[in-house]
């Protein structure tokens, strides 16, 4: 057994797909919209069978962001070696993303850092 896909909803579907594209090589598909609900979605692919959904539908409200609590937490992507987990962590520091930590060894020995994407959801990057 094996995941298909995580949906996440977001409040702007077109720079949350760029997100995705520009900083993780995501590729999308054909953008999906049901015109009774008002719901559009993107199917963003990565360079192996994972995806990840990102929707959105017009009665989304605010959520307080809180990185200690209950349910989904964080989307890690491995990049294949420190020097692009820095690489990476540099550029979104450049483009004003928020980085929360790292570079750096983890206790658990991960070479990562964490940042907040375009919708302030947690991304770790590691090698």
């Amino acid at each position: 057994m094996k995941i298909n896909h995580i949906a996440l909803y977001v409040k702007d579907l077109e720079r949350a797909k760029e997100f995705y594209k520009k900083y993780f090589g995501a590729i999308e598909n054909e953008k999906y919209h049901n015109s009774k609900t008002g719901l559009e979605t993107y199917f963003l692919s990565f360079s192996g069978e994972e995806r990840l959904e990102i929707m959105t539908i017009p009665e989304l409200h605010e959520n307080e962001k809180n990185m200690k609590h209950y349910g989904y937490i964080h989307l890690a992507f491995s990049v294949g070696s420190k020097q692009k987990v820095d690489d990476l962590t540099y550029m979104l520091k450049k483009d004003g993303y928020t980085v929360i930590s790292g570079p750096r060894i983890t206790g658990d020995g991960y070479y990562e850092s964490c940042c907040l994407d375009s919708e302030n959801n947690q991304i770790e990057i590691v090698e």
